[in-house]
């Protein structure tokens, strides 16, 4: 193991938990983050470890719900017309993404990644005491009608192949594990897998705390360009092996070294309500709708949905609104006063596996960005690969889908 100083790129959920297992292998780490700790897509997500999330979202079920979906411009996706032009090569890439041998490579790799993200949680949470905030309560998906619920059958196929248990729900089934659910809701599949944190931003919050504690130092400063031997800020020039996991900011500071790597940004929207708004049993949900709801420490939290938009334009809370009252419609005892909306970047490649491993041309910059919907997810698993990397180790599993060169053939 080199004495080397690492440069982590970034204080959301990510960053902190790679910075936490250098941290615990005997590593000097500094953290540099442009803002504070948890103050992007990590302080606003749904609070889900989506064990079983295990299927691209690149695929043909999408591919051919999107122009449907793109004609309601506060559907489940979103494309401002301002932003279409931008976005054009990202979708050519996403739709070869959804060719039938991708998929399936694609699948293989996240399921993969689930595994072992599975495999680290409990460990990582216990060796940095934070067991307590993990909740297995599992998720329930619900579907309108005997059509929508025989379309899903192929991905559950998949998932059971993976070894991934699941339970098939119909009518009166499904209030035994959610009362309160509107009837136009026929069926439903249970995933006890599924697991959830008390609240996604007082963990990462924590994770913070605990790196502090342990001789670890967050520099707030911004990380202007990838330079030889470190990285450059606007606090002066940090030294050490980096690792870029600045969200969705990443791709920008990839340009800075010469590589180009087609990260978009998924704007994701909420509400968090008050926590007595509904007896929200579990995690559900709305597959159809492109949203879910969650119980959190600080509310219920109503949310979802794709806006491929970028990181400049103005923020359209219409999308949060309509979000609501679907839920209203869904969960007819849902309060829907009190709420606090938010929104935030979600970092997405293509083919919605995360860029992990070194930067084309740099190897030695590790890439740890890109995870979509799934950071908080993959967080632990993405935190013992990258270790694995800089402690010269060969990490758990197959890296070669995740390799940030992959776009490179395109």
């Amino acid at each position: 193991m080199s004495s080397d100083e690492v440069v982590v790129v970034g204080a959301g959920v990510i960053g902190l938990s790679i910075a936490l297992a250098a941290q615990a292998r005997g590593m000097k780490v500094r953290v540099i983050e442009r803002e504070a700790p948890a103050a992007g897509a990590s302080a606003g997500n749904a609070g889900a470890f989506a064990f079983p999330d295990i299927l691209p979202l690149a695929s043909p079920r999408i591919i051919r719900q999107a122009p449907k979906w793109l004609l309601d411009p506060l559907g489940p996706l979103s494309v401002p017309p301002r932003y279409a032009h931008r976005i054009a090569p990202w979708m050519l890439r996403f739709w070869r993404a959804s060719w039938p041998d991708r998929l399936r490579a694609s699948t293989v790799a996240q399921a993969a990644m689930m595994q072992h993200a599975q495999e680290t949680l409990e460990p990582f949470l216990k060796r940095n005491s934070l067991i307590d905030m993990l909740r297995r309560e599992g998720q329930l998906q619900v579907y309108e009608g005997e059509r929508e619920f025989k379309a899903s059958l192929e991905g559950w196929k998949a998932r059971e192949e993976a070894g991934i248990p699941f339970k098939h729900l119909k009518g009166d089934e499904i209030a035994e594990y959610q009362p309160g659910l509107a009837p136009r809701f026929t069926h439903a599949t249970f995933t006890p897998g599924w697991a959830t944190i008390d609240d996604p931003k007082d963990y990462v919050l924590a994770l913070a705390e605990r790196f502090r504690a342990d001789g670890g130092e967050i520099e707030i400063a911004t990380a202007e360009a990838l330079v030889p031997g470190g990285v450059k800020t606007s606090a002066g020039l940090r030294k050490g092996r980096v690792v870029l996991a600045a969200g969705a900011f990443s791709h920008h500071l990839a340009r800075t070294a010469g590589a180009k790597i087609p990260l978009e940004t998924e704007r994701g929207y909420n509400t968090t309500l008050p926590d007595d708004a509904f007896d929200l049993r579990m995690h559900i949900t709305f597959g159809g709708h492109g949203f879910v709801i969650s119980r959190l420490r600080s509310g219920l939290r109503v949310g979802g949905a794709v806006e491929l938009g970028g990181l400049d334009l103005p923020p359209n809370y219409a999308r949060a609104d309509a979000m609501l009252n679907k839920a209203k419609a869904f969960l007819p005892g849902l309060k829907t006063t009190g709420g606090k909306q938010w929104m935030g970047f979600r970092p997405s490649l293509p083919d919605s596996l995360p860029a992990i491993g070194p930067l084309p041309g740099h190897p030695e910059i590790l890439c740890a960005f890109g995870h979509g919907h799934l950071g908080l997810t993959q967080s632990t698993a993405t935190a013992e690969i990258v270790a694995d990397l800089l402690d010269g180790g060969k990490p758990k599993i197959d890296l070669q889908a995740f390799s940030p060169a992959r776009f490179s053939r395109f």
